[in-house]
């Protein structure tokens, strides 16, 4: 059955079943650190957990992500290393920037830990020249998009149909200028 499995990962997302229940983490300090390509099985692993089944990416668009000269990654780790949270944005040459994924391990939620990656990567997208960044968010996300637009980010447009299960979803855009 593993060896079924590790097939229909090659071609699509992982069918993976969810504890929307998790035992939150003990208490520890976190930091941000880049992610690099060494790490992609253990994000692999996170975003099964982070996100439903039809929403979370294969080890190919993963691999496209790691290998794309216009991508950059972070991650936040606990104290004892262990990777709690992700993030992958796209560079375009235009000058803005698209955050196609952010995922906190259920454990860790409710921590800021996507804040603070968010602010990370305003920080970073700064100083590489970025004046915007775009992201889709599912309407039903309400704790997403109030974190987005916590965090600076405007709705600008609803998107008929935009996921493969038919709901729509929000554009977000936020200045970095």
């Amino acid at each position: 059955m593993a060896f079924l499995d590790s097939i229909r990962g090659m071609f699509g997302p992982v069918r993976v079943a969810r504890n929307e229940y998790a035992v939150s983490a003990p208490p520890t300090t976190y930091s941000v650190h880049p992610l690099t390509e060494r790490q992609s099985k253990e994000v692999l692993k996170l975003n099964q957990r982070c996100f439903r089944n039809g929403e979370n990416y294969t080890k190919h668009t993963f691999a496209y992500l790691f290998n794309e000269p216009r991508s950059i990654s972070y991650q936040i780790a606990t104290a004892n290393g262990e990777m709690a949270a992700f993030t992958f944005v796209l560079l375009n040459p235009d000058g803005a920037a698209h955050l196609t994924t952010i995922g906190v391990a259920p454990e860790h939620r409710r921590r800021g830990l996507a804040a603070k990656l968010l602010s990370h990567l305003d920080e970073v997208l700064r100083v590489k020249g970025v004046s915007t960044i775009v992201l889709e968010l599912r309407v039903s996300n309400l704790p997403a998009k109030r974190l987005y637009t916590d965090s600076g980010y405007s709705l600008i447009n609803r998107l008929k149909n935009y996921y493969s299960d038919g709901e729509d979803c929000f554009l977000m855009v936020k200045s970095l200028v």
